[in-house]
């Protein structure tokens, strides 16, 4: 005779019981919002079963380690922030060039093509240890191949008069400037010390005009992945 064991039940983030009126939603569903498989699994199989304070593990370790015994007896309860910072650490250790490969049909979808220039691997590289999902990897990638208009308000609180002097310096020095970003920057350094500006005053409007975000990594490493021309021509559009 077959033997049968119950599982906890499962609550929501809320501490309702999970179901398809409240919550739930189907294993595709994971996918669509930029969640890696390995991470969904790790988590639903730590939901309700522990191995001591083990949180990271893959499935060949826990169909080694799964047994009844742990399994906890009260109900367990969905966390999704526990689940984005697995997801999140998953991103950070998978190889760029996998990543690429989820990242660019998502892409895709939004009818945004992607160029051998810059990189795809080389931005998810230079992204992936600040996001927490694959959909937030292509908001990233995204401004790198689109024409980008950045937002009015933001370009006016950080473009201003005492930072345009500074960046006219910069657009002249990056046209022979080598193309890495310790070159860029230190020629960022060089135009903030010639006008007496702490690094924000030009590192904000270059990351406003070339991204359409306040928020990126190291501003130099974001210069260099695009093509030249492209920052020649976002920078020269607002000087």
């Amino acid at each position: 005779m077959p033997l049968y064991a119950h599982l906890s039940m499962i609550l929501g983030d809320d501490g309702q019981k999970l179901s398809k009126r409240h919550g739930a939603v189907s294993v595709m569903q994971y996918h669509e919002d930029g969640y890696l498989p390995e991470a969904v699994l790790n988590y639903l199989a730590r939901l309700g079963w522990s191995h001591g304070d083990d949180e990271v593990f893959s499935m060949e370790q826990f169909c080694a380690w799964f047994d009844l015994d742990h399994i906890t007896p009260s109900a367990a309860q969905f966390n999704t922030e526990k689940l984005n910072w697995l997801n999140a650490h998953y991103i950070k250790q998978t190889d760029n060039a996998r990543l690429a490969g989820l990242v660019k049909p998502r892409l895709e979808a939004r009818e945004v093509s992607v160029t051998d220039t810059p990189s795809l691997e080389a931005i998810i590289g230079l992204y992936k240890e600040r996001i927490s999902n694959l959909n937030e990897l292509a908001d990233a990638a995204e401004v790198f191949y689109i024409d980008l208009t950045p937002n009015a308000e933001l370009l006016a609180q950080h473009l201003t008069p005492e930072a345009k002097p500074a960046l006219t310096d910069f657009i002249a020095g990056i046209r022979e400037v080598a193309w890495e970003a310790p070159a860029i920057g230190a020629l960022i350094k060089s135009c903030i010390g010639a006008h007496g500006l702490k690094m924000p005053k030009l590192a904000m409007p270059l990351r406003v005009l070339l991204t359409g975000q306040a928020q990126t990594p190291s501003v130099d490493a974001v210069v260099a992945l695009f093509p030249r021309e492209v920052v020649l021509k976002r920078l020269a559009e607002a000087a």
